[in-house]
């Protein structure tokens, strides 16, 4: 690997681990875990989450998110909601408790997140996320595409 192509990659690397740091700084301030803070994000797209949601969107593992949801529910913050289940996924939502508890931490985050994006410009947000996405794409076809050629030379 040429030295300009490492240091991108460098780059990439230390602002991702950066970036989900900002989030974990700011979720401990109001006493919210990181893996907290992605099962509320995932309520706040949808208005409920399943276990495979947060999972597969974040790329956490199924026990760490499992124990997150199963403490909210001891806590009583969040609740297995029957009447929303599709297939064999549960869904859970906010409680009531859940709702006020997380209100603080959800609004402030929420004006945070959007200081940000006016600052940094919605244009330069949404080519930020393309090319990510993109990279992640490429990076994941590139990864198997390795994995079959390895197989192939053995």
């Amino acid at each position: 690997m040429d030295k300009r192509t490492e240091t991108i990659l460098n780059s990439i690397d230390c602002a991702v681990y950066q970036y989900r740091g900002v989030y974990a700084d700011w979720s401990r301030r109001y006493g919210i875990s990181y893996n907290e803070m992605l099962v509320l994000y995932t309520i706040r797209e949808y208005g409920y989450c399943t276990q495979k949601q947060v999972c597969d969107r974040y790329l956490v593992p199924r026990q760490t998110i499992n124990n997150v949801i199963s403490r909210l529910i001891a806590e009583g913050l969040l609740v297995h909601k029957t009447s929303y289940n599709t297939g064999r996924e549960k869904i859970f939502v906010l409680t009531e408790k859940g709702t006020s508890y997380f209100s603080e931490f959800m609004t402030s985050m929420n004006t945070v997140e959007e200081q940000a994006v006016a600052l940094m410009g919605n244009e330069n947000m949404q080519l930020m996320t393309q090319l990510l996405m993109q990279y992640n794409l490429l990076l994941k076809k590139s990864i198997v595409q390795y994995i079959k050629e390895e197989a192939y030379d053995k």
